[in-house]
């Protein structure tokens, strides 16, 4: 009676082990985990990564390579100053020049924040594991801001000259003088047409009188 108990439970213990194994591959196939793949690791270095996180993907020419597994602070002896640096882990197979363009994306205007790689064109150097490459730094959302503003004020200092009859524009709205030329100009073009086509000789200088 025990040796059937403890059979049964023998059978049952593998049974639960196996579905254990198949859940655990199901999970790590639908988290999109590379335990079996083979890749290498790339270090990226920025000033401002603008809110980059561990697990984000990695794409090279918009296709997904990898992703980002360290992010940690480095100083910097010769800017005396401390960056930011991402270890990433590629795929084996993605080979990336060392002239290629590096930076901080994002998934829409808000989204989520992910590695973006341009290819170079120097295939003949490209880089290896735990090989370093400069990103190009993110632009802060205050700097945008502040741009933005500053665009939007210097056009409206633009509409306010113009509404105070200032510069070619306004003076062209509001100065009359400038309108009545300009309409006398497009009478006498209409009256005499040739004038678009004839070119008034040029009088030669005289010579000055030693």
């Amino acid at each position: 009676m025990i040796f059937g108990k403890t059979k049964l439970e023998l059978k049952v213990g593998i049974f639960v082990f196996i579905g254990i194994v198949f859940l655990s591959i199901f999970v790590l196939s639908i988290g999109g985990i590379k335990t079996w793949s083979s890749g290498y690791h790339i270090n990226f270095l920025f000033n401002f990564v603008n809110g980059a996180k561990l697990g984000a993907p990695v794409r090279f020419s918009g296709v997904d390579i990898g992703a980002i597994k360290k992010i940690n602070f480095v100083f910097s002896g010769e800017e005396q100053k401390y960056k930011v640096n991402i270890d990433t882990w590629v795929k084996r197979e993605v080979q990336i020049p060392s002239d290629s363009t590096v930076w901080v994306n994002t998934l829409g205007l808000l989204g989520e924040k992910y590695i973006e790689i341009i290819p170079g064109k120097d295939y003949g150097r490209v880089l290896n594991n735990n090989d370093t490459l400069v990103g190009v730094d993110p632009i802060p959302m205050h700097e945008v801001f502040r741009m933005s503003k500053n665009i939007i004020d210097n056009f409206n200092e633009g509409i306010s000259k113009i509404n105070e009859g200032k510069g070619t524009v306004g003076k062209l709205l509001y100065d009359d003088t400038v309108y009545n030329e300009l309409e006398a100009m497009v009478k006498d073009l209409r009256r005499h047409p040739w004038k678009l086509f004839w070119k008034t000789k040029e009088k030669p200088e005289k010579p000055e009188k030693k």
